[in-house]
This record gives C-alpha cells, sequence and structure tokens, in this order.
C-alpha cells in the first residue's frame, strides 16, 4: 500500500496511517459513528466454539508448537493464518499474533483486519462486536491475546501493538441470542442511534438488524479493506447522505445516487445480501 498514507491530525499527534486509495476515510463525506463486527468467520475465519478448544496461548510461548496434522481446521483457516503472517506495510514493523490451542491448531484474524481495527478510532469512529457463540469466554479471551497495531504513538502495550479486545470502546455483546438484542444492549450503552450503526456480518439472517434502523453489510470472505470501503459507501446510500456511490458514479450534486435499502446481491452492487 506504498504511496497511499493519509495523514489524520490527532492533535497534538500526527498520525500516519496508509487508507487505500480514495478511501472513504478521507473523503469528507459522512461517516458512520459505531461500527459493529460479528466475530466467527467475520474477523477470523474459524468458529470459535467448535474449532478451538481450550486453553490457548500465543504461538511461542510455551512447548513446541508443532501443529497436529489432521484435525480441524479447513484450509481456508490454515492459509489464512499464513497470509495473515505475510503482512507488511511500508510503515509498520506490526507482525500480526497467531493463537495456538489445546490440540496445537493456529487461529489468527483474517489478513486485513489488525489493520483496519487500528484504522478505525483514527477516523473517530467508535467499535463494538455482537456475536452469538455459545462459548463466550473463549471468544473474549482470544480477542485478548490476538493484536492489533498501536493507535497512537505511546499507547499502552510496548507502544508497538495492544490487546485487539480493547479497541472495541462501544462494548463487546458476545452470547448466544438474536442479533437484535446485541444492537438494542449497543444503543442502550453508547446512545448512539440505530442509523448511525454499520454492522458487518457473514449471515445474511441477520439482516433482520435493519428494522432497527442499523445498516448491515454482509461479508462473504471475512473483514477486507475494500468490505470496509462498500460497507460505508451502503451505509451512506441508505441514508441518502453524498458519497455513497461507487467512486465515479455520485450525481452532479454530490449525492448518493441509487435506491435504499436492500439494493440486492449484484455484481455492480456495494450492497451485498445472500438469499
Amino acid at each position: 500500500m506504498a504511496d497511499t498514507t493519509s495523514t489524520i491530525d490527532t492533535s497534538p499527534t500526527t498520525v500516519t496511517y496508509p487508507f487505500p486509495p480514495g478511501s472513504v476515510f478521507t473523503d469528507g463525506h459522512p461517516l458512520p459513528r459505531l461500527v459493529i463486527f460479528d466475530l466467527d468467520y467475520t474477523l477470523w475465519p474459524f468458529w470459535v466454539d467448535t474449532h478451538v478448544v481450550a486453553p490457548i496461548r500465543v504461538v511461542g510461548e510455551g512447548e513446541d508448537d508443532a501443529p497436529t496434522k489432521g484435525r480441524r481446521g479447513s484450509r481456508k483457516q490454515r492459509q489464512q493464518v499464513a497470509a495473515a503472517k505475510e503482512i507488511e506495510t511500508s510503515d509498520s514493523t506490526f507482525r500480526p499474533v497467531t493463537v495456538v490451542d489445546k490440540y496445537k491448531e493456529t487461529f489468527a484474524f483474517y489478513r486485513d483486519v489488525p489493520h483496519v481495527l487500528q484504522a478505525l478510532p483514527l477516523a473517530g469512529i467508535s467499535m463494538g462486536v455482537a456475536s452469538r457463540t455459545s462459548a463466550p469466554e473463549l471468544g473474549r479471551e482470544m480477542l485478548r491475546l490476538l493484536r492489533v497495531p498501536a493507535s497512537l504513538p505511546g499507547a499502552e502495550d510496548d507502544g508497538e501493538v495492544k490487546m485487539a479486545i480493547k479497541v472495541f470502546d462501544a462494548g463487546l455483546e458476545i452470547y448466544p441470542t438474536n442479533k437484535l438484542r446485541h444492537m438494542e444492549t449497543l444503543q442502550k450503552r453508547t446512545d448512539i442511534p440505530y442509523e448511525e450503526f454499520l454492522f458487518f456480518d457473514d449471515e445474511s439472517r441477520n439482516r433482520n438488524v435493519e428494522t432497527l434502523g442499523v445498516t448491515m453489510f454482509l461479508v462473504r470472505d471475512g473483514v477486507t479493506w475494500d468490505s470496509v470501503e462498500r460497507g460505508v459507501r451502503a451505509w451512506r446510500r441508505r441514508h441518502g447522505h453524498s458519497g455513497g456511490d461507487r467512486p465515479g458514479k455520485e450525481g452532479k450534486d454530490g449525492k448518493a445516487q441509487g435506491k435504499k435499502g436492500k439494493l440486492g446481491d449484484l455484481d455492480d452492487s456495494d450492497y451485498e445480501y445472500g438469499y
């Protein structure tokens, strides 16, 4: 992502972060106030309640970490972990953390997730979690062990990285229930209107949260920079904000063009739904 850096004034400290070219986070158009993430197959490529067996620890902390062959974990999951280890940006030496469970299976965030979780607060956006996993404590422990780059110079956790669990300032709703309850609790805690929520999830059934006014964006292969950018444009479009269409598709007045609400699952649509 060289030569695509954007500078954000976080007075008195200026932080430079590599946003994608033409990023929605630097184009001057409205942004949601709260971004909420599901966990399983959204932030990481596994089900924490079925693929992970406690106790878990960071790779390298303890005995030999040679994996046990032939156990759980799809090829896709192993590929994501391998890809995460290769992340390197032009202005960061951050290396993602990999977690190992009782049977030496390895687990990590999707490739783009650590830097996405670093960047959104720099854009003034709060973050929360809404997960219906039946292993809430294991989910929380995974977030404690996984790391993201420090949001600001001199941040806690060695000044280089911080626990992922610390970036979700809006709170963690991790328990088995309808996602409506998760949203209702987050709204009460933050006092942010539902219309300012943007929710990323991998299950289309959870689009029922839109009855509250929340915008949901369906991710198919985990959270990526592209899905986050498209999700923000979908949120803008749904609420009639400027900057909602794909680059170059805005009207003469800069307003979002296109229908509000569900736009379908079309190749040229930023607003994805699966049926």
